[in-house]
C-alpha cells in the first residue's frame, strides 16, 4: 500500500525539474554569486586587522544586531566572522522566500489550476507529487549548500576555512529545508496559492522579528526562532553542527504532517475553513476597482501589520543611539554632529531608506496583480463586459499608489510611536511621517516602471524585482562596499535628498515624478494596444 502512495515520485521529480530547468539554476546562482561577491568586497574592503577591528565597534549597536543578527568573535573580527555576521541571516531570508515560492508553485498553484488532478488521473501515487515536491525542493537546497560552502572555501580567504565555508552553506541549506516544510505544511492547511504564500511568509516574517527582538532584548527570545538557530552555529569561529540538526529535525517533523494532511484531505480542499460569501454581491463589488480591492484586501492588511511592527521594531532601538555614537569614536567620524540635527535624527534617515524600499514590495505585487490575473485568464471575462482597459489598469494603479502612500505611513507611525516611548528626548512624530513622505516619488518611479512593463513586455516584468534589489544594494550597502556615487543614481532612491539631515531638495522629486509620470502613461498606451493573453 505505501509503495502505491509514491508511485511514480522520481518521474514527477523530473517534471518538475523540467519545468523549473530555468527558474532553479538562476536562483542558485544568483545566490551563490552574490555571496562569492560579497565576501571578495569584504577582502578588498579591510585587509587588514585593524580596519577589521574598527568596522566591529560600529557592529555593536542595537539597530544593527536587529537587522543582521548579534556578532560572534567581534574581539578578533576576521573576514569569516565579518562574512557571516553581515550576511548570514540576510541570505538565510531570501532563502527561505525562494523555497516557499518553489514549494508552492508545484502544490497549491498547480491543484487550482487543475495539474494536479490530471497528475492523479494517471497511475500516480497520493502522496506522490507532494513528495517529489519536496524532494526537488530540498535537493536544490542541499546544491545551494555545497555551492557555497566550496564557493566560499575556494577564495582561499585565510580565516574561511572548509568545515566554516561548509557549515556556512549547511546554514543556508537547512534554512531552505525548514521553510520548505512550512510551505507544503500551510498547502495542506489553506485552499488557496495566494492563503498558502500568506501564511508561510507570516511565519518567515515573524521568525525574523522574533529573532531581532529577542537578539536586542532578550537572547532566549532567539531561540524560538529558525533564523536564531542558523545564527547559533557561530560560523567561522566556534562552528557549532548541532543548530543544523536541529533545524533538519523539526523540518522533517512538518513534512511528516504535511505528508500525513495531504493523505486525509480532499483534492482543491484545505484544513482552515474557508468563509462563505454573501449571496448578493455589494454594490461596491460591482467596479474593478472594488473587486481588485476586495480580493487584495487580505494581503495589504497583513502587510499593514507586518510593517506597522517591522517599523516599531527600528524604533524601539532608536533610543539608544546617542549613547552609543558618543561611546564609539568611529561613528562620531562617520556621522559629523550637524548643527540643528541630533546624531539619532541623521540615523533615522538610514532607517527610512531600508524601510522605504520594503514599503514598495506590496505596492509592486498590487500591481502585479494584473498581470496574474490576465496570466489566470480571468482579465477577459472582466473586459467581455462593459469595461475599458484604461478602466481596469486604473483600478490596480490606484491601489498600488495608494497602498504606497499608506504602507510607508504605517511604517513611521510604527517607528514614530515605539521611538517616542523608547527616547527621553523623543522626535517628533511629524519628523518620523515626512521623512517616510519624501521616499514617495522613489515609489511612484517604481510603480511606473511596473506599469510599462505590464503595458509594454508583460514578460519582463521580474526586471522590477531585480531593479529593486540593485536600489537596496547600491544605496543602502554602497557605503559598505565603497561603491561610486554614480551607481546610486541609476536608482530612483539614491535621488531623495535625506531629509532632516538635508535640506529638501525639490528638482529630483520633480524629475522623479516626471519620469513616474512618462512610465505610467506610457505603460497606459501599450496596455491599450497589445493583445490580451487569453
Amino acid at each position: 500500500m505505501s509503495k502505491q502512495l509514491y508511485a511514480h515520485t522520481e518521474r514527477l521529480s523530473r517534471f518538475i525539474i523540467r519545468r523549473d530547468r530555468i527558474r532553479i539554476p538562476i536562483w542558485l546562482f544568483s545566490l551563490t554569486i552574490a555571496s562569492v561577491a560579497t565576501a571578495l568586497a569584504l577582502a578588498n574592503l579591510y585587509p587588514n586587522q585593524e580596519e577589521r577591528q574598527a568596522i566591529a565597534k560600529t557592529m555593536i549597536n542595537p539597530a544593527t544586531t536587529a537587522i543582521v543578527g548579534p556578532g560572534y568573535g567581534l574581539d578578533h573580527y576576521t573576514l569569516g566572522a565579518m562574512m557571516a555576521h553581515q550576511m548570514l541571516g540576510i541570505t538565510a531570508f531570501v532563502v527561505g522566500i525562494m523555497s516557499i515560492l518553489l514549494v508552492v508553485r508545484h502544490t497549491r498553484a498547480d491543484e487550482e489550476h487543475g495539474r494536479i488532478e490530471i497528475i492523479r488521473s494517471l497511475p500516480t501515487g497520493r502522496l506522490s507529487h507532494l513528495t517529489a515536491t519536496i524532494l526537488v525542493v530540498c535537493g536544490v537546497n542541499v546544491l545551494l549548500a555545497f555551492m557555497h560552502g566550496f564557493g566560499l572555501y575556494l577564495l582561499n580567504i585565510e580565516s574561511m576555512d572548509l568545515e566554516g565555508s561548509l557549515l556556512y552553506g549547511a546554514a543556508l541549506g537547512a534554512t531552505g529545508l525548514f521553510f520548505t516544510a512550512i510551505g507544503a505544511f500551510f498547502a495542506q492547511l489553506s485552499d488557496s496559492s495566494r492563503g498558502t504564500i500568506g501564511l508561510s511568509f507570516a511565519v518567515l516574517g515573524l521568525a525574523y522579528l522574533i529573532r531581532a527582538v529577542g537578539d536586542v532584548s532578550n537572547q532566549t527570545l532567539s531561540w524560538f526562532s529558525p533564523f536564531g538557530w542558523v545564527q547559533g552555529t557561530e560560523v567561522y569561529v566556534n562552528n557549532y553542527w548541532w543548530p543544523i540538526f536541529l533545524t533538519v529535525g523539526i523540518a522533517f517533523v512538518f513534512i511528516i504532517l504535511a505528508l500525513y494532511l495531504n493523505v486525509r484531505r480532499d483534492l482543491e480542499s484545505g484544513f482552515l475553513p474557508s468563509k462563505p460569501g454573501r449571496k448578493h454581491a455589494s454594490s461596491f463589488l460591482l467596479s474593478p476597482l472594488g473587486l481588485n480591492l476586495r480580493l487584495q484586501r487580505t494581503g495589504l492588511l497583513a502587510w499593514s501589520i507586518g510593517l506597522f511592527v517591522f517599523g516599531a521594531t527600528y524604533g524601539s532601538v532608536l533610543g539608544d543611539t546617542e549613547s552609543f555614537f558618543e561611546e564609539v569614536e568611529i561613528m562620531q567620524e562617520l556621522l559629523r554632529p550637524k548643527e540643528g540635527v541630533s546624531l539619532t535624527e541623521q540615523f533615522l534617515t538610514l532607517l527610512m531608506t531600508i524601510i522605504s524600499m520594503v514599503c514598495t514590495i506590496p505596492a509592486l505585487m498590487a500591481m502585479f496583480k494584473l498581470k496574474g490575473e490576465e496570466k489566470n485568464n480571468r482579465t477577459e471575462h472582466v473586459l467581455a463586459r462593459a469595461v475599458s482597459r484604461t478602466h481596469l489598469m486604473s483600478s490596480y494603479f490606484i491601489i498600488s499608489l495608494v497602498s504606497g502612500f499608506v504602507m510607508l505611513s504605517i511604517a513611521a507611525l510604527g517607528m514614530g510611536i515605539a521611538a517616542t516611548t523608547a527616547m527621553d528626548n523623543g522626535i517628533a512624530l511629524s519628523m518620523f511621517m515626512k521623512a517616510a513622505w519624501v521616499y514617495l516619488p522613489a515609489i511612484c518611479v517604481m510603480i511606473g516602471i511596473a506599469v510599462f512593463l505590464i503595458g509594454v513586455a508583460p514578460k519582463l516584468t521580474g526586471l522590477t524585482w531585480l531593479y529593486l534589489v540593485y536600489s537596496y544594494v547600491v544605496v543602502y550597502l554602497g557605503g559598505l562596499f565603497q561603491f561610486p556615487d554614480w551607481m546610486a543614481k541609476l536608482s530612483p532612491y539614491g535621488h531623495i535628498p535625506k531629509w532632516p539631515i538635508e535640506d529638501m531638495a525639490f528638482t529630483p522629486v520633480a524629475m522623479l515624478t516626471m519620469i513616474a509620470l512618462v512610465l505610467i502613461g506610457s505603460g497606459y498606451i501599450g496596455y491599450n494596444k497589445r493583445d490580451i493573453a487569453g
